[in-house]
């Protein structure tokens, strides 16, 4: 009986060593891939390396009935996560022109100074007039917090943004994004693997909303949150700090866990810690499902209905140049 239980713990063991070792052989090869310096050839050739490696060390374990190559593979992961953990982000870079300027702030009382707010007038994504501004904003003055949520094809996948009002018509959005070199495209699995910086972006609506629904043709709805204004006032501020923070940290930007969505969740849980994890903050898609169960949408009318009410697509590409974009978004609302 207990040789035979030893046997099963064995089995259990090699199984697990065998998982263990197969998953975090094709991170590395994939973290080779994407960060060892080098043009293409290089990555690739280190990641074949790093495979072969890993299959050699198995193959030893496996035909010699020995755990020693596998502690010769946890040596060799242990340099490559050494490695890993060196590469540090960085704000010295050449970056794309619509993230190219780091947004900070300063507070003095109910006023907010904020320096670079894009302004930006698209024509195509390669296109457009740069413009970044100093603007001022009194947070005694704030009148409404809307989510706005930009589909670009998956419904669970969409991009998360927060627009403030003010009483004198003028609103500001947020939006946590991937900081671009000049000439990157974005890449979801990139995202995982230390590919692009953080950068929290405040700009107007008709620069951050307008170029995803006129220019990159994504779908777009906008959401009124039901929200006092001490908490408005509060997640405003948290955009400031988080924004200030960037300029002296710079951070990585994550698909899974630094995205548009999570890091607007922990701000949010410090003004309200009651707020539930759930896994709709990953699929951003399904985050109004979300925000409606935890009350912070209009709970007054079905879900359904007000998500149409929501989407404000058409009357986005509709707008003219010159027309006041926040006001056209919102008509009929």
């Amino acid at each position: 009986m207990a040789r035979r239980r030893w046997m099963v713990v064995r089995i259990v063991l090699g199984v697990l060593a065998a998982l263990v070792t197969f998953c975090s052989g094709l991170w590395g090869a994939v973290a080779l891939w994407y960060q060892l310096p080098g043009g293409a050839w290089l990555r690739v050739i280190g990641s074949v390396l790093w495979l072969l490696l890993v299959a050699a060390l198995a193959w030893l374990a496996l035909s010699r009935r020995s755990w020693l190559p596998l502690g010769g593979y946890a040596l060799a992961l242990g340099g490559l996560l050494l490695w890993w953990a060196s590469i540090a982000p960085s704000n010295d870079r050449v970056w794309a022109d619509d993230v190219a300027r780091l947004l900070s702030g300063e507070v003095d009382g109910s006023v907010v100074t904020l320096h670079n707010v894009r302004d930006f007038t698209w024509r195509s994504e390669d296109d457009h007039d740069i413009r970044w501004e100093t603007r001022r904003y009194d947070l005694d003055r704030l009148v409404s917090a809307d989510a706005v949520l930009s589909y670009w094809g998956s419904p669970a996948i969409a991009h998360a943004m927060m627009s403030f009002g003010f009483d004198d018509g003028r609103h500001l959005v947020f939006s946590v994004e991937i900081r671009k070199k000049r000439g990157q495209a974005y890449s979801a699995i990139g995202g995982f693997f230390k590919q692009f910086e953080m950068i929290l972006i405040a700009a107007d609506e008709s620069d951050i909303i307008r170029v995803r629904t006129n220019v990159r043709g994504e779908d777009d709805y906008l959401y009124p949150l039901r929200m006092d204004k001490p908490a408005m006032r509060a997640l405003f501020l948290s955009y400031v700090r988080g924004a200030n923070r960037l300029t002296t940290t710079p951070a990585f930007y994550n698909t899974i866990t630094s995205n548009c969505t999570t890091i607007v969740y922990r701000m949010a849980r410090q003004i309200d810690p009651g707020l539930p994890l759930d896994v709709r903050l990953l699929l951003t898609g399904y985050l109004p499902e979300y925000l409606y169960g935890a009350g912070i949408l209009d709970r007054s009318v079905p879900l359904a209905q007000l998500r149409q009410r929501a989407r404000i697509t058409e009357q986005a590409r509709r707008s003219a140049p010159g027309e006041d974009f926040s006001q056209a978004i919102r008509a009929g609302r």
